[in-house]
């Protein structure tokens, strides 16, 4: 739902139906009965906004990840407190994460701010509905810009900058633990057993990273699929200056274990492959999409996508400068230069954010990804292994097995991550394309010079 020019927002109650009906279909499809379900693990969308009154009720639709009314809260906040505190503490500048989103309700629906009893994450909303208990994570925090790394605890020079009560702040539990048990109430509607416990919560991100069994410093994971994604592991406390990409508590994190993610994200990655399947090839499959474009030669003709439509972009400092196309020619191209273009443009934007990440000190060798959304794509994982230099593994998994996985470690199912990921099953090994290699990184120079462009006519 976008009822202004870059908003996003959904209504929780809508998570929560569709998480019954995918339960459902799960227990069925698996002849699986409630009483057997030994732990629950939750993946969720990551940044949103959740608001609640004393009574548990959802005071307003949730603000989700690429919303952008906040921008300008985290901006002033980043010049007020200064580069150094933010950095040094948050490991971030506040942008457009979910503190900024509340420090927007609290002036623009101040009768609805007051009534707030807890501010929450998705996954803390679903946890919620299970059990009933209110609590969150370090991991989740740090996302919402809430977690002061230097002191271990909650931001309180963020909270009073906006004059938030350090009570909206809900109990911290660790994240591979009993968080809480299913209540009877939700065991009735879902078909489960009251008790069950709920022993793991990760956003999408890190747990897409805990599914491909990347806990370690100089592990690297990669998703595309609304958004796109490319998340490494850091063992030190380090960031990006300009916070073009975040850094945050990974799942593993610890007082005892610095285990950062740095989560390089693209807003417009999947969206934009859809939006083109959906008005210029919307009779064929996307398989048969992929082979469309792969007609076209590497750099498509000249044809250059930039796929910032979806919002604004953290890697390009918060701006928002939409997509757009470049180099077509009406006598020359047709629609296959257009599919090609859109996920080369994709690829592009991801090497274009591994830069910095690169940058700040991280290796790029070899990246793990789900054999899945834009993964299917042999263009498209080939060129990103052709341009960023790195080996591409594909693996079974998905999020909903991080989940799982993850809650088999909180409950003490599993001994450790080693155990719990013993059996991942790697499909395929995509290296880079040594003989076209220089045809991809001209691609990919010609890409860099559109995008320079834009930002300096948008900076204008």
């Amino acid at each position: 739902m976008a009822l202004k020019a870059g908003w996003a927002e959904q209504d929780p109650q809508m998570w929560w139906d569709n998480a019954k009906l995918s339960l459902k279909k799960v227990m069925a499809d698996t002849c699986a009965k409630g009483d057997e379900i030994k732990a629950i693990g939750i993946s969720y969308q990551m940044h949103g906004l959740v608001c609640i009154d004393k009574n548990q009720k959802v005071l307003r639709p949730s603000i989700i990840w690429c919303d952008s009314r906040a921008v300008p809260y985290g901006e002033k906040a980043f010049r007020d407190l200064g580069t150094d505190l933010c950095l040094g503490r948050l490991l971030n500048s506040p942008g457009n994460f979910t503190a900024a989103k509340l420090a927007w309700v609290k002036e623009n629906e101040p009768e609805l701010y007051n009534n707030i009893y807890k501010v929450m994450l998705p996954g803390d909303y679903i946890a919620m509905r299970l059990s009933g208990t209110v609590n969150t994570t370090v991991s989740g925090l740090s996302e919402g810009m809430f977690w002061d790394f230097k002191n271990n605890r909650v931001a309180d020079f963020l909270m009073d900058y906006y004059d938030f009560d350090m009570s909206l702040i809900s109990d911290v539990v660790p994240t591979f633990s009993v968080q809480s048990e299913v209540s009877a109430r939700a065991a009735a509607e879902l078909g489960l057993k009251a008790g069950i416990p709920i022993t793991y919560r990760g956003g999408d991100q890190p747990n897409n990273a805990l599914s491909l069994n990347v806990l370690e410093p100089g592990e690297i994971a990669a998703t595309a699929g609304t958004s796109g994604v490319v998340y490494g592991v850091l063992g030190d406390v380090n960031y990006d200056p300009k916070s073009r990409v975040n850094t945050f508590a990974h799942v593993n994190h610890s007082t005892w274990q610095t285990r950062l993610g740095v989560l390089l994200c693209i807003n417009g990655t999947g969206i934009l492959n859809a939006w083109v399947h959906r008005n210029v090839t919307p009779e064929i499959s996307y398989a048969d999409m992929n082979e469309l474009a792969a007609t076209v030669p590497i750099g498509s003709d000249g044809v250059t996508i930039v796929p910032f439509g979806n919002g604004a972009e953290r890697v390009l400092e918060n701006r928002e400068i939409g997509c757009s196309v470049s180099g077509l020619n009406f006598n020359k191209h047709n629609r296959a230069h257009l599919v090609r273009a859109a996920q080369e443009g994709i690829v592009f934007s991801f090497c274009y954010g591994m830069e910095i990440m690169q940058q700040m000190g991280m290796d790029i060798r070899n990246i793990h990804a789900g054999k899945a959304n834009m993964f299917l794509s042999p263009l498209f994982r080939e060129t990103l292994a052709s341009v960023s230099g790195a080996t591409i593994e594909l693996y079974d998994t998905d999020g909903s097995v991080g989940a799982a996985k993850g809650a088999g470690i909180g409950a003490g199912i599993y001994k450790d991550s080693k155990e719990a990921f013993a059996t991942l099953d790697k499909l395929q090994v995509v290296e880079p394309d040594a003989a076209h290699g220089a045809e991809y990184r001209a691609a990919y120079v010609a890409w860099k010079e559109v995008l320079n462009n834009n930002n300096k006519q948008n900076t204008h």
